[in-house]
Order: structure tokens, then sequence, then C-alpha cells
């Protein structure tokens, strides 16, 4: 039975900056797969005619002066008003014909996320160094959140309201899909992947991801929603390494001491004692954040209950 999607309040949102050569192609398709949907692009920041290509073209504008895509999807996120999100990029890469697929998947699998797993159709689309980046980081949230999917740092998803209205943007980059995944996670949100084609960007078009400068940042984002979500772990990690450190130092003073009875090294023997204390402090900050940790998640799991799932009647 095939859903009748264009019944529901669809809103596809755009972040974007300096994308004037693309912003049209990407509203027109969306426009011809999705007609009725509500196209909303955020101006974030361009030096361009972006603003005035989209309104030209049929979107609502809005614009944040903040620079940075999480920025953008944060301002999106509180100022759009819809039953189901399209979240994509402005740069005309991501395949608008998967839209209806992705939204009949998040309504039958009673989903809230679903994401777009991008599959390259020429070879210059997705560059090396993306395609190393973006395994090795989604690898890495796997291992510490037990996430799951292909494509962490995929542009175009699909989410429901209440996904959208329970997610406490913090990222103010391109960490945000990280950010993303990692909230589906923790809440154990009902989530799905489905593959999209994905090209490369027209002639004078140029991406704004800068593949180490943003590695870098999304490495600092997991560190931080890591000792957020898992403080625990996070502090009782640091507290074994500092415990660690100490033996280290600390057993050839032991020796020593064994050896002749004296205690030459005051001051590594002083250093030993004050990261042994460190160690300690660190596990009982873990203990202590942790129980916090759970407040915040019930928070936001509550947030998450409190709005009803999208549904064709």
């Amino acid at each position: 039975m095939t859903l009748d999607i264009q019944a529901l309040n669809i809103a596809v949102i755009v972040p974007c900056r300096d994308e004037a050569n693309t912003i049209e192609t990407v509203i027109s398709s969306f426009q011809s797969v999705l007609p009725s949907a509500k196209i909303y692009v955020c101006d974030n920041a361009s030096t361009d005619e972006t603003s005035a290509i989209a309104a030209a073209a049929g979107a609502s504008v809005i614009r944040e002066p903040l620079a940075g895509k999480g920025n953008a999807v944060r301002r999106l996120f509180a100022d759009v008003e819809a039953d189901i999100y399209i979240m994509v990029d402005g740069d005309a890469t991501y395949e608008a014909g998967a839209a209806p697929k992705m939204i009949e998947t998040l309504l039958r699998e009673s989903c809230d996320l679903v994401n777009g797993v991008r599959v390259h159709t020429e070879e210059e689309a997705y560059r090396a160094g993306h395609v190393f980046g973006n395994m090795m980081l989604t690898n890495m949230v796997k291992w510490l959140f037990g996430a799951k999917g292909s494509d962490m740092l995929s542009g175009y998803k699909v989410m429901s309201r209440r996904f959208v209205k329970s997610f406490p943007t913090q990222s103010t980059g391109f960490e945000i899909e990280t950010e993303i995944l990692i909230h589906a996670v923790e809440l154990r949100i009902p989530q799905a992947e489905i593959e999209t084609e994905y090209g490369s960007r027209p002639e004078g078009s140029t991406s704004k991801l800068s593949t180490v400068r943003d590695g870098i940042r999304i490495i600092g984002l997991v560190g931080y929603l890591l000792r957020r979500e898992k403080p625990l772990q996070f502090f009782s990690f640091v507290a074994l390494a500092l415990a660690l450190i100490a033996v280290l130092l600390g057993v050839p003073v032991l020796m020593e001491y064994f050896e002749t009875g004296l205690v030459a090294r005051f001051p590594t023997a002083f250093t030993v004692v004050g990261i042994l204390i460190l160690s300690v402090l660190s596990l009982f900050t873990g203990l202590i954040l942790e129980s916090t940790s759970v407040v915040s998640k019930q928070v936001r799991q509550l947030a998450y209950l409190a709005i009803p799932k999208p549904s064709v009647d």
C-alpha cells in the first residue's frame, strides 16, 4: 500500500552558504518530487546572491548571521514547524528523488531518523580523504557509543518532529551530523538507512568542508559528547591514565626506598602523590556526573515522548 505522504506537513530544510550556483537546482528538484512540501533555506552569512535566488525559486529564506552549518541547522530546527523534516545540503549533490522513499521508510518502520547513505556516481564526487575520514570517524563513534550505520557524515537526513524538537543542538559547524547520530543513539531512537546517489558539485561550486580542520572539530565534539553522555566511562579512563603515570613515576622511587631505606627524590614522590589524588578525584567526578547525565537523558526523553509520531491516516 502506497502512503499518501503529500498529506503530511513536510519541510525541506537547506542550510547553506554561498550556494548561488546550485540553490535553485536544489529547490526545483525537491519541488518536483514533493510538490506539497515547504522549502526553507537558511542563508548562513552568504556573500553572494543565495538568498535572492532561493526566494525567487519559491523557498522561504531564513538568515543566520553566525557562520557554521551547526548554527544554520539550529536556527532551522527552532524556527520551522513541520511533521517531517528533510535536511539536505544546498550544493545539489544529493538525490532529491530518494526523499519519498526515505519518508515512507520513516513512516512504515516507525523511525524518527532516516539517514541517506551516499553512493557516489562519479569518482570526483567523493574525495579519497573524505571517504577515509568518514570511515574512521564513523567507526570511532560506533566503538565509543555503540552506534550503527555506515555514513555518519551524510548531510541528507529525514527526521520526525519529535526528533527535531527534542534535539539540543550544540554544534556550530559540520560536526552537526555527528551530534545528530549520537543524540539518536543515546536516546535509543529508532533509525534506518537508505542508499542515495551522490554526485559531484556543479562547475563553479566549491565545498566549504576542510578534511583536516573539520575532522579535528568532529573528534573534539565526540570527546565532549563522550564526557557529557558517558561521564563515568570518560573520567574512569582519565583516572586510569593518571594512575598508570603515577605507577611509572613511583616504581623507581619505591625500588630505591626498598634498597636504601631512603627517599632521595622527594619532588618525584610528591608528584606521584599529587597525580594519585587527581586520579581519585577524576573517578569521583565521573560518579557524580553520571547521575546528572541520567537526569539530562530523562529530560530529553520526556521531550521526545511528549510529541506524537508522524502518521498518515
